[in-house]
C-alpha cells in the first residue's frame, strides 16, 4: 500500500456510512522521534479525522498509515514500565486460572513487543510464541528467551504456526487491537490458531474512558479504532465467534479487556451491562462528539493559560514522558519549545533524539539532577503515581509536577 491512503468503509462492518465526528490537529506519526531537530520540522504531518459509522456506531481514524512505515522500526517497549510489567503478571496470572492452563499449553501473542505478558505464562510452564513486526524488539525478546516471529500476523501466520506448534489455548492481542486495519483478516487467523476451547484475550482504550476523562491524546495514527463493547460484539458474530465476557481495567486511562471463544455462547452480564451504559452515553449520536470535541478545546485553553502565567513570572517548564500519546497532546495544545525546553523519558532507545514536529530534546532524568526545572509537565499522566513517587529529590527541591489528563492538576506529591 501507500505511506498514507483514507479509508472509505467501516473497520468493522464494511459500511460506506461514515460520518465526521472528531478532527484533531495534524501531527507526525507519534512515535516517529528523529536524529536532528531539523529533522522533526521537515516531518509530515497527516491528519487525525475520526468518523462514526452510521451502521455499526463504530469510532474509527480512516487516515490509515502503512503498517511497515508505523512498526517495523518501533521504539516502545512494555518492559521499561515496572507498572505495566506488573499488569501483565496479574492479567497472565488472572488468564491462567480462567483456563486452568498446564504445561504444554500453547499462549501466542499477537504483537508481542518485547515479551512482557508471555514470561508468566513461561513460568508457569506453557509454550510461548511472540507475533511482532518490529525488527529490533522481535529479535531482542527472542534473544531474551521468549521466543518471537518477527511477521505481521494473519491466517497464513496462524496456519503456519499451528502446523509447527500445534492449536493454542490463549491467543491475546494487548493494546494492539487497535491497531490494524485488517481486523477482520487477524480475526480469522485467530479463529484458526484457537483450539475449540481456547479463548482470545485483548485489551485496548476503551472508547466510554477516553470519552468521560476527555483522554483524547490516546488518538493518533497507530490507533485505527476506538473500540466499545456493542460495534465489538457484532464484529466478532460475523466471524463466528462470541465476546463472552469484559472487563474494565485501569491502564492507559481506562482500557477494556475482552475474552471471545469460537461458536456461539451466550454473552455475559457484563457484556450486556457495557453495551447499554455506551448507549446510554450516547456514543451513537454525533452531538456527543461535538461535546467531547468541546471538551478539548476548554481543557486546552485551561493548560495554555497555567503555562504562559508560569512563563510570565520567570518560571522554566519541561516535560516528563515521550509515550505516543504526548504527540497529540503538544501539537493539539501548542506545546512547543518555546515553552518545553526537554522531554525526560526512561527509555533508552527514545533518549537523545528530539519530537515527532517540534524538534524537542528527550533526554534521561539525570538532568534532573543538573538541570531542573520548575514545572514539569507529566505527559505520561496514566504514570502519574509512580513518576511523581520516584521523583521525590525533584519535588523535594521545590519542583512541581503539571498533570494535564484527566483533570488539570499542579502536584508537589
Amino acid at each position: 500500500m501507500s505511506e498514507h491512503v483514507i479509508r472509505s468503509e467501516c473497520r468493522l462492518c464494511g459500511s460506506a456510512d461514515l460520518r465526521d465526528a472528531l478532527s484533531l490537529a495534524p501531527t507526525p506519526l507519534a512515535n516517529a522521534f528523529v536524529a536532528t531537530q531539523a529533522a522533526a520540522h521537515d516531518q509530515t504531518r497527516y491528519p487525525l479525522t475520526l468518523r462514526l459509522c452510521g451502521e455499526c456506531g463504530h469510532l474509527q481514524l480512516v487516515d490509515v498509515i502503512d503498517p511497515e512505515v508505523l512498526f517495523r522500526d518501533y521504539v516502545y517497549v512494555s518492559g521499561t514500565s515496572p507498572s505495566f510489567v506488573a499488569h501483565f503478571k496479574r492479567y497472565a496470572d488472572s488468564v491462567s486460572s480462567r483456563l486452568e492452563l498446564g504445561a504444554q499449553d500453547l499462549v501466542v501473542d499477537i504483537g508481542s513487543n518485547d515479551g512482557t505478558f508471555l514470561r508468566p505464562f513461561q513460568d508457569r510452564g506453557c509454550r510461548v510464541l511472540g507475533v511482532d513486526p518490529a525488527e529490533k524488539i522481535a529479535a531482542a525478546a527472542s534473544a531474551d528467551g521468549v521466543p518471537t516471529l518477527c511477521a505481521f500476523f494473519d491466517i497464513d501466520q496462524a496456519k503456519a504456526i499451528r502446523g509447527e506448534h500445534g492449536a493454542a489455548r490463549v491467543v491475546s492481542a494487548n493494546n494492539v487491537f487497535a491497531h490494524i486495519d485488517n481486523l477482520a483478516g487477524v480475526v480469522d487467523g485467530v479463529r484458526e490458531l484457537l483450539d475449540d476451547t481456547g479463548l482470545f484475550v485483548f485489551e485496548v482504550s476503551y472508547l466510554v474512558s477516553v470519552f468521560e476523562g476527555t483522554l483524547f491524546d490516546t488518538i493518533y495514527h497507530e490507533h485505527l479504532d476506538y473500540h466499545r463493547v456493542g460495534p465489538l460484539r457484532r464484529f466478532f458474530e460475523r466471524f463466528g465467534m462470541t465476546l463472552v465476557d469484559i472487563e474494565r481495567v485501569d491502564t492507559h486511562g481506562g482500557s477494556l479487556r475482552g475474552f471471545a471463544r469460537k461458536g456461539n455462547h451466550p454473552a455475559g452480564d457484563a457484556v450486556v451491562a457495557a453495551e447499554d451504559a455506551e448507549i446510554a452515553l450516547g456514543l451513537d449520536d454525533l452531538a456527543t462528539y461535538r461535546d467531547f470535541q468541546a471538551r478539548i478545546d476548554r481543557t486546552g485553553m485551561e493548560l495554555f493559560a497555567l503555562l504562559n502565567g508560569l512563563v510570565a513570572k520567570g518560571k522554566s517548564i519541561a516535560a516528563y514522558g515521550a509515550p505516543a500519546k504526548a504527540t497529540t497532546l503538544m501539537h493539539q495544545f501548542g506545546l512547543d519549545d518555546r515553552v518545553i525546553r526537554y522531554v525526560i523519558d526512561d527509555s533508552p532507545l527514545k533518549q537523545n533524539l528530539f519530537t515527532p514536529g517540534l524538534g524537542i530534546p528527550v533526554v534521561s532524568s539525570d538532568i534532573l539532577k543538573s538541570d531542573p526545572p520548575d514545572y514539569l509537565v507529566l505527559l505520561a499522566w496514566n504514570f502519574a503515581d509512580p513518576i511523581i513517587q520516584k521523583s521525590q529529590d525533584y519535588t523535594g527541591a521545590g519542583g512541581r509536577f503539571i498533570v494535564p489528563l484527566p483533570n488539570l492538576q499542579v502536584r508537589e506529591r
